[in-house]
């Protein structure tokens, strides 16, 4: 693979990837990436005397270890292992949201065959597609945590805007060893179970951005114990 076509792809990750604010959204052209922020206007409430909601409570992070994410799809079921020994704060990001339905109802929004499916956009839900990977979580963006682990295929990582310390909500699933994303990108997971799923998500008709014209939608995720088969399976 030549050195400007990886140049390419990673801008493709970059430039599709969330703000992590709900208020700032990167919108992506054929020929520019150009940054458009929106307001929005509300009006003042009154004071009330209510008490303010309870903070969540903050799990142990033994709490996040041996854990399976299964994601149903309208193409089939993919199964996620995390490794909350070298990315913790990205295992716990998305286990967090998964428990919450975050990701239920969203969709693979950009597929590169040879390469990776991204997906975790909130506005893919119901928001118009031209918005398609300008979302996030809306809250914290989760700092680096890059490691020694390859982009094999089959591994499971965080996209991000140009700032490393930029992840939010969505990431991708490497359909193709891709080593040149290697210490660049957030390595927290990889597939144990689907990657036919992902081979067939990633060999859809595309039209502008990548954007699949029929796209695979997560109809729920589930996160349990992993198996002890799970457990015993090495890394990539």
């Amino acid at each position: 693979m030549k050195r400007t076509f990886h140049v390419v792809l990673m801008f493709a990750l970059i430039g599709c990837s969330q703000t992590g604010n709900s208020n700032t959204a990167t919108a992506q052209t054929d020929s520019a990436t150009t940054v458009a922020t929106e307001t929005t206007a509300t009006e003042a409430e009154p004071m009330t005397s209510a008490a303010p909601p309870a903070a969540e409570e903050k799990k142990p992070m033994s709490a996040y270890e041996n854990k399976v994410a299964e994601l149903p799809t309208t193409s089939g079921q993919i199964d996620i292992k995390f490794y909350p020994d070298v990315a913790p704060s990205h295992v716990q990001n998305f286990i967090d949201l998964s428990e919450k339905g975050f990701y239920n109802g969203t969709k693979f929004h950009r597929v590169i065959p040879g390469f990776m499916i991204q997906g975790g956009d909130p506005n893919t839900i119901k928001g118009d597609p031209r918005t398609w990977g300008t979302g996030g979580n809306g809250q914290n963006y989760v700092k680096a945590e890059f490691s020694s682990i390859p982009h094999k295929r089959g591994i499971v990582s965080m996209a991000r805007a140009t700032d490393p310390n930029s992840a939010s909500s969505q990431f991708f699933i490497v359909v193709a060893d891709s080593d040149f994303l290697n210490k660049n990108y957030s390595v927290f997971g990889q597939v144990t179970k689907g990657m036919d799923v992902a081979d067939k998500i990633v060999n859809a008709q595309t039209g502008p951005g990548d954007r699949p014209l029929e796209p695979t939608t997560i109809t729920k995720v589930v996160v349990r114990d992993a198996t002890a088969e799970e457990k015993a399976q090495g890394r990539q």
